[in-house]
């Protein structure tokens, strides 16, 4: 048999040199990476604006949000709205996100409790927010108490599903351990039971955040005299599409901001878990 003396020389670098493979996770997380998205939004938004591919009596160009924004805030106006719908935001997602914690605790935990509680919210699951707002109005009155559990009652559901669902996910075999090792209940809970359902608990509240802010902007707009729905109203009924694309961009930073919130929060407290997203 010939051999070549090329093929000598080739054969240790394909026996010492494998063939290398893509990394198949997503790769090193970037602690701002986040801001890519928005930010090629907004770079798209004005270069359509710049261009005039983009009418601004049909969307103001960014800059023009940041200069009436600027106009809002010295005038006062934008701050004392924001401040009103950051307190009825945060009280609805406070109301809601106890009771729906509080529910699915009782309804995870218990048979009986799963068997009255986790059917009737499953009923109201299929019922949408806005249905409900005539009888809140009924039985509250059109004023904040209202508005609050209006925003309540669309934080609860998400809250409540996602820890209810994580409570029950929870692996049987560390049920037995518990029972083997004599854990009493109060151990149980704080070191396996809430340790088990946080994870599904911070994301039910990534979703009840985002559907507060939902609830709040059609509150508001329900007999409201202050905060950024009214002000936003009221630019649309004199036709201030600036005004109107202010409130529009307060209310995204504000969903933005609270999510981004959240999931630091998330990071912080499961940093004990290995996952994909790191």
């Amino acid at each position: 048999m010939n051999v070549h003396s090329g093929d000598i020389l080739a054969a240790p670098s394909t026996l010492t040199s494998p063939q290398r493979r893509a990394p198949l996770g997503p790769g090193i997380p970037s602690r701002r990476g986040h801001l890519l998205g928005p930010g090629l939004l907004l770079l798209y938004w004005a270069v359509l604006s710049l261009t005039g591919w983009l009418d601004p009596r049909t969307l103001p160009a960014p800059w023009t949000a940041l200069t009436m924004g600027a106009e809002l805030l010295r005038e006062g106006r934008l701050q004392t709205n924001l401040a009103v719908s950051a307190a009825r935001a945060t009280s609805g997602l406070l109301v809601g996100g106890l009771a729906g914690v509080s529910f699915a605790f009782l309804s995870g935990l218990s048979l009986l409790g799963g068997y009255v509680i986790d059917g009737v919210v499953q009923l109201k699951r299929g019922i949408p927010i806005l249905a409900i707002i005539p009888f809140m109005v009924l039985w509250l009155g059109i004023g904040e108490p209202m508005k609050i559990a209006v925003i309540a009652v669309a934080a609860f559901f998400p809250i409540y599903i996602q820890t209810h669902s994580a409570l029950r996910a929870i692996d049987l075999r560390y049920v037995e351990l518990a029972e083997t090792l004599g854990l009493s209940r109060w151990q149980f809970l704080t070191r396996i039971v809430i340790p088990g359902a946080l994870p599904g608990f911070l994301l039910g509240l990534r979703f009840g955040a985002t559907a507060a802010w939902l609830a709040l902007v059609v509150v508001e707009q329900l007999n409201a005299t202050s905060g950024i729905g009214y002000m936003v109203t009221l630019a649309r009924n004199y036709a201030q599409t600036d005004v109107m694309l202010v409130g529009l961009v307060v209310y995204a930073l504000l969903g933005f901001g609270t999510d981004a919130a959240i999931r630091w929060a998330e990071r912080r407290m499961l940093g004990w878990r290995r996952t994909l997203g790191r």
